[in-house]
């Protein structure tokens, strides 16, 4: 059974406009999720606002967005305000400019979302904005407000319907050059290059999900299944000495690239 939508609106580039959903391309349906127990009672817990000074619960309606100028000093941004300066319509993902596909690192990528025409008349309409964003080699920008936050998106043409990424804000991402900016450059040995190619040809292999499963959630949902039943079991702990060695800095690499490879070379053969 497919997804509801998350959000049904319009997607519009110059005169061209057609009704589409979106629907997130993730889902953490499959997490397993914890509530905070009174162990006495075995009730949930409730978390509640109060009073920083007078430790007092504050009423729903009396929180209100501050900004903090300096030390307990506060600016109050009221409701209207933060409507004020967003988009006039919220309904609509109007691209205004295209990028070279390849033009938007992905560091830049935050959230992907599925967006789709919403019924038989739009198909043609997107499908014309699809297919000329795949012929040119781009993806279109625009915005849009998703849980009331203005963002940044990215359209992509995929397959039979297009995937739009939201954008992380500028003064999220760091700049590579004050991290990588005092590294020392250093020229790698070739014959050393050519043995780690091939260890990666030895190591390639197709892509596939199950490369990125998660245990632990797979251990939890074991122990909580285990616990159903009345049977609980302490989870196993490691024996001491059975943690890897960390490995020593002082090691010839050339000699470890060549035992990596004869190793890899055993396990396909």
């Amino acid at each position: 059974m497919a997804p509801r939508p998350y959000w049904k609106g319009y997607l519009k580039l110059s005169l061209v406009t057609c009704p589409v959903s979106l629907t997130p391309a993730t889902s953490e349906r499959e997490k397993v999720r914890f509530h905070t127990i009174n162990s006495e009672t075995g009730q949930r817990v409730r978390s509640r606002y109060v009073d920083a000074e007078t430790g007092k619960p504050v009423a729903e309606e009396d929180e209100v967005k501050g900004y903090e100028t300096e030390e307990g000093r506060h600016v109050i941004i009221e409701d209207e305000e933060f409507q004020a300066v967003g988009l006039e319509s919220t309904r609509t993902i109007d691209i205004n400019q295209f990028v070279p596909a390849d033009s938007i690192e992905w560091f830049w990528y935050d959230k992907p979302y599925y967006l789709m025409p919403d019924d038989e008349v739009a198909q043609e309409a997107f499908a014309v904005i699809r297919e000329a964003m795949a012929a040119t080699g781009t993806v279109g920008i625009s915005r849009l407000v998703l849980s009331r936050r203005e963002r940044a998106v990215m359209l992509e043409p995929r397959g039979k319907g297009i995937v739009l990424w939201t954008l992380r804000y500028g003064d999220e991402v760091r700049d590579p050059k004050e991290i990588f900016g005092d590294v020392e450059e250093k020229k790698a040995e070739p014959r050393l290059v050519s043995l780690v190619e091939t260890l990666i040809d030895d190591l390639t292999k197709p892509w596939d999900p199950s490369m990125a499963t998660d245990p632990v959630q797979e251990r939890l949902k074991e122990i909580i299944a285990s616990k159903q039943k009345k049977k609980a079991k302490k989870p196993a702990k490691a024996k001491k000495g059975e943690e890897p060695e960390p490995p020593s800095n002082v090691v010839n690499i050339m000699d470890a690239l060549k035992k990596s490879i004869s190793q890899e070379k055993k396990k396909s053969g």
